[in-house]
């Protein structure tokens, strides 16, 4: 019922500059030997979900809500290449019911970002291609087997993205990014499971691979930038939620999200930022309809 932090994550969590900010599908980069740490809180709650393409309530579970609180750090390796690194701690709670939530680290997730070129674009701006590979291994021994309520889904993944950026002279910008993402299977504590109208007798169940897409417009000067995106992810096989059944992991976990930011760097101290950012669920396949809100701090170190 969620996506993993891995999946989410990826595509809003920033690294402040002095003048901007950097996000894994953007087409900026750290400077070269710049070192940006922070700290992002996100608060995701929903009452409705999509049981298949049913859009319902359950009174057993009321209002779901995931806290998170990740770690963030960004490294200009390059001019052209940055690394990234994020690790959350996650915490769940059902508002009615017996269901207890979780907590605990989630998944961390190394990403390194390559800028292919830059060149100008008629006399308007600039338009620079990116490239980004990522992995992600689940930190700590969390079981994926209790969704709603688990803090992930406990597999190993790799992603590869290609972005597309435009940046005018008077600062208005426009972005597009899509990546496909490889998951592993995932062990469950039992051995045995139904899913998708089948019985396997097996611990091991096979996660389907994701393809997502995000387009961004905004405008940026100085030290303030704001975005605002449409972004999908299309679960590419899995089966939907059985009626008045629990959710399963492996089930297909589709979504269109609306979202906006605000992104802005203080005059004194100039490296540290601030990030503002909301996201609204209007569609999706067993998923939860969710309000996303997300906070953070990030500081700039110059080495």
């Amino acid at each position: 019922m969620k996506a993993s932090v891995f999946g989410v994550l990826l595509l809003i969590v920033p690294l402040a500059t002095s003048v901007q900010a950097q996000t894994i599908d953007d087409g900026l980069l750290l400077p070269r030997r710049a070192l940006g740490v922070g700290v992002l809180y996100g608060h995701d709650s929903w009452s409705q979900y999509w049981e298949g393409d049913l859009k319902r309530a359950n009174g057993n579970i009321g209002t779901v809500t995931t806290q998170s609180v990740t770690w963030v750090a960004g490294y200009g390796v390059t001019d052209r290449l940055s690394v990234i690194a994020l690790l959350p701690y996650v915490w769940t709670h059902a508002s009615q019911g017996p269901l207890h939530g979780m907590d605990g680290l989630q998944d961390i997730t190394l990403a390194a970002k390559y800028q292919l070129f830059t060149t100008p674009f008629t006399d308007r701006g600039t338009l620079r291609a990116m490239v980004v590979g990522a992995a992600g291994i689940p930190a700590s021994n969390y079981t994926p087997d209790f969704q709603p309520l688990s803090i992930g889904l406990a597999s190993r993944q790799f992603s590869g993205r290609f972005t597309l950026n435009f940046q005018a002279h008077r600062g208005w910008f426009l972005n597009g990014s899509a990546a496909y993402t490889w998951r592993a299977k995932v062990t469950l504590d039992r051995p045995a499971y139904y899913t998708d109208g089948q019985l396997f007798l097996s611990n091991e169940v096979a996660m389907p691979n994701v393809f997502d897409y995000t387009v961004t417009a905004g405008y940026q000067s100085g030290r303030l930038c704001i975005p605002i995106s449409l972004s999908q992810q299309r679960t590419l096989g899995g089966g939907d939620i059985r009626r008045q059944d629990m959710p399963f992991v492996s089930n297909r976990m589709d979504w269109v999200k609306l979202g906006g930011l605000v992104m802005y760097s203080l005059p004194a101290p100039r490296e540290l930022g601030i990030r503002l950012g909301t996201s609204w669920t209007a569609s999706g396949r067993n998923v939860g309809q969710a309000t996303t809100l997300t906070g953070g701090l990030f500081y700039l170190f110059h080495l």
